[in-house]
């Protein structure tokens, strides 16, 4: 009898320390950008492919990870993207094989994620920010549009791709 109800005793306390092991992260926030997770063929406005992208999630879904592969496969590059609890916003850091770095900060209007890097100055002492766009497409794919603006007014556009998932 003892063995028994040892055993019950046992049974009862995983079962209650299961349901106590929380998911920070498994919110409807840090949902916002799910649809971006896949594999994907990304072409460019013309249909020339433009590379390829992995988006996963990772740390117990905390953090969205992309790995960037150009078509040519010489750029590469990865990102981790999060929402901040504390400033109520998502977050991208991106740094590649040339050496370059971004940060980007913003949220999910709609059907699109919008992130906007702070100011910063191009190398004619210029002030400029980055904008980049991404739109949950209804046939399930994905529009990436990244462009940048001195006067936050006239945009130009950087990169343009059309994300595709691969079966």
């Amino acid at each position: 009898m003892k063995r028994v109800l040892l055993l019950l005793f046992f049974v009862v306390s995983m079962s209650v320390n299961a349901q106590n092991t929380s998911c920070n992260c498994c919110t409807e926030k840090h949902a916002e950008f799910d649809f971006w997770i896949g594999t994907w063929e990304v072409t460019n406005p013309d249909g020339t492919a433009a590379g390829k992208n992995v988006i996963d999630k990772i740390q117990d879904k905390c953090i969205l990870r992309e790995n960037w592969t150009s078509a040519k496969g010489s750029f590469t590059g990865t990102s981790y993207n999060f929402y901040n609890y504390q400033k109520k916003q998502w977050e991208q850091i991106w740094v590649d094989n040339q050496g370059q770095n971004l940060h980007l900060k913003g949220n999910r209007t709609g059907n699109q994620m919008i992130l906007m890097s702070d100011e910063l100055k191009n190398q004619q002492g210029q002030t400029y920010v980055n904008k980049v766009t991404w739109t949950h497409n209804t046939d399930g794919t994905v529009r990436q549009l990244w462009q940048t603006s001195t006067n936050k007014e006239e945009w130009k556009t950087v990169f343009d791709g059309l994300y595709k998932k691969v079966e």
